[in-house]
């Protein structure tokens, strides 16, 4: 069996990560997206919405499990039979650090191979920090995730004013 493993911290899951991970599952036996539970990156949502999320959206593909991990992503591959870890590229810049991320995982693992597939030309500007920075100032990011993940946004937002008291809006 072709295990192949899709890993990020997915805060949120956007339609480039749902592209490449459906992209992916046509290319293996079994695609597991594991959502890192503790990234080096300031974090929206908690790791069991990043899981519950992804496994609502990626639900139609039955070749697609979805987990949280810890720890080194070549360890998770060994733990599930993963052969392969499946990345996406956006841009030039990410090149670089993929390249990096797989010399560094052949190192530890000569077992676990990479692949990176190309995002599509309309999800190229895509990343889950700018879709987290443009909703935040009010941006319309309808088309850059899926509906639930938007529900999911729109139930983080503070009301105007929070955090504020009233006497601050006086001043």
């Amino acid at each position: 069996m072709r295990v192949a493993i899709y890993p990020g911290s997915f805060d949120p899951i956007h339609n480039g990560h749902t592209d490449i991970a459906m992209r992916a599952a046509s290319l293996f036996d079994k695609l597991i997206v594991a959502i890192y539970a503790v990234p080096q990156k300031s974090l929206l949502f908690q790791i069991e919405e990043r899981v519950a999320l992804a496994r609502a959206i990626l639900e139609s593909c039955s070749n697609i499990e979805v987990m949280p991990y810890t720890g080194l992503t070549v360890d998770l591959a060994r733990r599930c039979g993963a052969q392969t870890l499946v990345r996406g590229l956006r841009v030039i810049s990410d090149f670089e650090r993929e390249y990096q991320m797989a010399l560094m995982n052949q190192q530890l693992s000569s077992s676990v191979e990479t692949i990176c597939l190309m995002t599509r030309y309309e999800y190229a500007f895509v990343s889950a920090s700018l879709v987290k920075e443009v909703f935040e100032a009010g941006g319309d990011v309808s088309g850059m995730v899926h509906p639930l993940a938007l529900r999911a946004l729109h139930a983080r937002r503070q009301p105007a004013g929070c955090g504020r008291s009233a006497a601050s809006d006086e001043l």
